[in-house]
């Protein structure tokens, strides 16, 4: 029976995401123990971030010029995997550098690409987008829990095998994504009107500052449970509950926007942020705190990422999603994934965990300001 276009795309969504989940977790581990800083560790992780603001935009203009974005996908995906590689050969702080920057250079380039290609295989049905998207978080869970049990049993060092054995599997199912029939050149209007936009630019800012309040969330959430006693196998149950939380929200998306507005969603989702990072902060050695605060995972991302693509998809064309993709993710997971790493990271060492989730609080609360000053429930209908 041959396989949807959907099908193929929720296939690749598992896989990148079950490289998210080996990878995010506990690579922090792994350079923790080959001996890096926190410091280290931090520039180490804010690479990702780097390279999500610099490549996306490259990715997604020339994937619009083209109009082969699924070639692009497995050209990423190709490379990510070679990259990848390198890690096996050097365990130096430039080299460890180089090998990260190599890697997120290609592996940033395939999100939005895949994410535009996918809401062109849902026009008319944007709503079914979550239930897409879903399957990268059950990709995520299979690899937390399963890379959780291996770690407790083997050495660090076999993380490395997992995540170079899942970005074979990413590259196998991105070989047969469809392509989808997107003009090239210049049938794709400017974006520059649209982006002036004081909403679109609000909207954008509020993105970032969400990204920097999780920055603390992923580099050294894990170390932070470590601290705490908690096992690896703790550690792989904690982060799937949250991303178990983001499947339930997704699912639930479709039905939430036609009870309440985008700019409530919104609203909740950056309001629950700063609760929940106060409560990793502060919180850590009580489980039934810390456990409530991973379930709300499902809002500080799964509804605030949903949101936020809904609204985009109501402002951009079809022909623009690749590229807005493309700046979304460069200005919020890039631009506010790298200030956020770079920032826990030095508050890591000279405030101490409780008082760098409280910074990252202050930056959802900032957030929720400018969604509750900057966007009315009218400037969410304009596209």
């Amino acid at each position: 029976m041959p396989v949807s276009p959907l099908g193929w795309l929720a296939t690749w969504y598992f896989f990148y995401f079950a490289f998210v989940g080996a990878f995010a977790p506990y690579f922090t581990l792994y350079l923790q123990d080959i001996g890096f800083t926190a410091w280290e560790i931090g520039v180490l992780m804010s690479v990702p971030q780097v390279m999500r603001l610099l490549a996306p935009n490259l990715w997604g203009w020339l994937a619009d010029h083209l109009g082969r974005r699924g070639l692009i996908v497995r050209v990423a995906a190709f490379f990510s995997l070679l990259g990848f590689a390198g890690f096996f050969f050097t365990r130096d702080y430039v080299p460890m550098l180089a090998a990260m920057a190599l890697v997120w250079f290609f592996w940033s380039a395939a999100l939005p690409l895949v994410e535009a290609l996918t809401l062109d295989h849902l026009a008319g049905h944007t709503e079914r987008y979550g239930s897409i998207r879903l399957w990268g978080s059950v990709g995520f869970i299979v690899s937390v829990l399963a890379i959780g049990a291996l770690l407790n049993h083997l050495p660090i060092t076999a993380l490395l095998w997992a995540c170079l054995f899942i970005l074979a599997c990413v590259l196998a199912s991105a070989l047969p994504l469809p392509e989808t029939k997107v003009g090239a050149g210049g049938t794709a209007p400017p974006l520059g009107n649209l982006l002036k936009r004081p909403e679109v630019l609000t909207l954008l800012a509020a993105c970032f500052f969400m990204s920097v309040a999780h920055g603390p969330l992923y580099v050294f959430y894990s170390i932070h449970l470590v601290d705490h006693g908690y096992d690896k196998m703790a550690i792989g149950l904690f982060w799937s509950l949250g991303v178990l939380a983001e499947i339930g929200v997704f699912m639930f998306m479709p039905r939430l926007m036609r009870l309440v507005s985008l700019r409530v969603i919104l609203l909740a989702s950056f309001a629950l942020a700063v609760l929940r990072f106060l409560l990793i902060g502060w919180a850590a050695d009580s489980p039934v705190l810390l456990l409530f605060a991973q379930l709300l995972h499902g809002a500080t991302f799964g509804a605030y990422h949903a949101g936020a693509v809904a609204v985009l998809i109501r402002w951009f064309a079809p022909q623009q999603q690749a590229r807005m993709q493309g700046l979304y993710g460069s200005l919020s997971f890039g631009a506010g994934g790298m200030i956020g790493g770079l920032l826990s990271g030095e508050a890591w060492g000279s405030l101490g965990a409780g008082m760098t989730y409280t910074l990252a609080a202050g930056f959802a609360a900032i957030g929720w300001v400018l969604v509750w000053r900057g966007l009315t429930a009218e400037s969410l209908k304009i596209r």
